[in-house]
């Protein structure tokens, strides 16, 4: 229920619920004394006449008595001359506050309350002043109102005489009093009930959760974020403690993150400080060797000049690696994308890799298995040092005497996704979800003699989230690694897509064919110590996939590809797809 609701209800029910109450309580205590009054003045009365009317219900108390007395002087007005009739006609009306005055001429003979008749003597009316004919009466105000019935009549002597029927007015019956009592002891009773109904039920649903709400301040003021605040309803207060739970989670996860980039920075001023320590430490120590003469020949001197330099060009490389990474942390690296057409590109930086490759004896087999036309959004410069950085962290952990490293291109729909898949020592299972994170390293040591700065997957990750895609790898131990990364495809119905350039052209693409359709191979070949090419590399790897199902397609035709030296056994195929020594 919404707050706004709620407090149009309680507007309602602080009008309608007393009054409702009022009424019912009033009638049923209105009926109760109406009943009484009836049993004790035997009158017949209604509950508006007595509300509206009570001198006529007054008038009926003392009907009976005044009825007789008029028709006494009527036939026997002698018998009002004896007091103990008169007495007998006084004792009737004592229960119901009223009492008999006798006034012969000036002289009173008899009256029923001397007290009261002392303050009403002055004002009783004269002789054959008021005569009443009817059931009524004569209403005497001031100090003490009275209602008084007149009849006049002679006595046997010839006198003058009056006797009065007086009802004391400031009583007006004792029920109707009791019943305004209760009524008002009721009203205060019910305004009470009812502010206790309304305020539970606004302190259930209001300030209860205001009141956890501000417990909850408390804890955060105090450091506290490990708790929750849930919303007991669906209204205002309700989202204003989803609004709050969102806010304190947020907060918690801001302090981990800054409390995770104070580690993060705390390992990375050490890391960077282990790692130019290392280089300058071995600066030092060849320098000093030269100095102190240590190096007493030119081929010393010589060797330890180059170990020198070659530590001064990995601290320059560590640099120049933290300083790209610092850019493109920060975003301050423009990246210029471009429409690149898949195939003519990945199959110009393999060729261009592969030189360097040939000489460490590793083989590189490239897969193209989507269309020649397909384009990808990318960067080529950042997209380049991706696939280097890949690349040279496959062959800087490569520990297998012939190296191979596999590289497939798949159409994923709206992505394409390259797989660099290599044959080297492999990631324990724990360090593979690590393998990204800045400056890390399987060995604990952190042994540069493999060289390396430990930013490369990093830069690699950041360079493939800022273009849309996303990156992983899996790898078992002792049998090879695979990184993962996928690119948007061109989409030319997107808006801004259209304005992008054009690089490249997928009819000037190198790689050959070993079948028709999706499928396409490239293989560039090792070449053994003694400097001859390992041609039957490249037919087991033809003879592997060409015959192969590509996803989605059938099964392809091989394509025979012209030898170029002495060709080997066909069995010369290992398990991830490339040629084994």
């Amino acid at each position: 229920m919404k707050l706004r609701l709620r407090l149009a209800i309680a507007f309602i029910t602080i009008i309608s619920l007393p009054l409702i109450m009022i009424f019912s309580v009033g009638t049923v205590i209105i009926n109760n004394q109406i009943i009484s009054i009836q049993q004790t003045y035997d009158v017949d009365s209604n509950t508006i006449q007595v509300i509206t009317n009570p001198m006529q219900l007054l008038n009926r108390v003392t009907r009976g008595v005044y009825n007789e007395i008029k028709l006494c002087a009527l036939k026997e007005p002698q018998k009002l001359e004896d007091m103990n009739y008169v007495k007998r006609l006084n004792s009737e009306l004592v229960g119901k506050y009223s009492f008999i005055v006798v006034r012969k001429g000036d002289e009173i003979q008899y009256t029923g309350d001397r007290m009261k008749l002392n303050r009403i003597s002055e004002e009783l009316p004269k002789f054959a002043d008021y005569t009443i004919s009817t059931d009524g009466g004569i209403y005497l105000g001031g100090a003490y109102p009275c209602l008084v019935k007149q009849q006049d009549f002679y006595y046997q002597d010839g006198t003058e005489g009056s006797i009065f029927v007086i009802t004391d007015v400031n009583k007006l019956i004792p029920q109707l009093e009791s019943s305004i009592i209760q009524c008002l002891v009721a009203f205060i009773l019910i305004i009470f009930l009812t502010a206790i109904i309304l305020t539970f039920w606004i302190y259930r649903s209001v300030l209860r959760p205001l009141r956890t709400l501000q417990v909850a301040t408390n804890k955060i003021k105090c450091g506290n974020l490990d708790f929750s605040v849930k919303a007991e309803k669906n209204d205002e207060i309700g989202a204003l403690c989803e609004d709050f739970e969102e806010m304190r989670i947020r907060i918690k996860e801001l302090i981990e993150v800054r409390m995770q980039y104070e580690q993060d920075t705390k390992e990375l001023i050490s890391n960077i400080s282990h790692d130019l320590k290392t280089p300058l430490t071995a600066i030092k120590g060849y320098a000093e060797g030269i100095m102190d003469g240590v190096a007493d020949t030119p081929e010393k001197q010589e060797k330890y000049l180059k170990t020198i330099y070659t530590k001064a060009v990995d601290m320059t490389s560590l640099v120049d690696e933290l300083s790209f990474y610092s850019k493109i942390d920060c975003n301050t690296i423009p990246y210029n994308f471009a429409k690149i057409y898949v195939d003519q590109y990945f199959t110009d930086c393999i060729e261009e890799f592969s030189l360097d490759l040939e000489v460490k004896n590793i083989d590189v087999a490239y897969f193209n298995y989507a269309d020649d036309n397909v384009r990808m959004i990318a960067d080529p410069e950042q997209l380049k040092r991706v696939v280097n950085n890949i690349i040279g962290n496959s062959v800087k952990y490569m520990d297998k005497k012939k190296g191979i490293i596999n590289v497939r291109i798949n159409d994923l729909g709206n992505f394409v996704r390259i797989e660099v898949e290599d044959n080297g020592q492999g990631i324990a299972e724990k360090d593979v979800s690590s393998i990204f994170d800045r400056f890390y390293r399987t060995d604990v040591s952190r042994n540069s003699s493999k060289g390396g700065t430990g930013l490369g997957l990093a830069i690699a990750k950041k360079i493939i989230e800022d273009h849309g895609g996303t990156i992983w790898a899996g790898s078992k131990e002792f049998v090879g690694t695979t990184v993962y990364f996928t690119l948007k495809k061109v989409e030319e119905d997107v808006e801004g897509v259209q304005d992008l350039p054009e690089v490249g052209d997928n009819l000037k693409s190198k790689s050959r064919r070993v079948g028709e359709g999706k499928y396409r191979f490239f293989f560039l070949p090792a070449r053994d110590k003694s400097g001859t090419t390992k041609n039957e590399g490249e037919k087991s790897l033809e003879e592997k996939h060409g015959n192969s199902k590509p996803e989605g397609g059938k099964t392809e035709k091989k394509e025979n590809v012209p030898p170029k030296g002495k060709n080997k056994k066909a069995d010369n195929i290992n398990e991830i797809g490339g040629v084994k020594e």
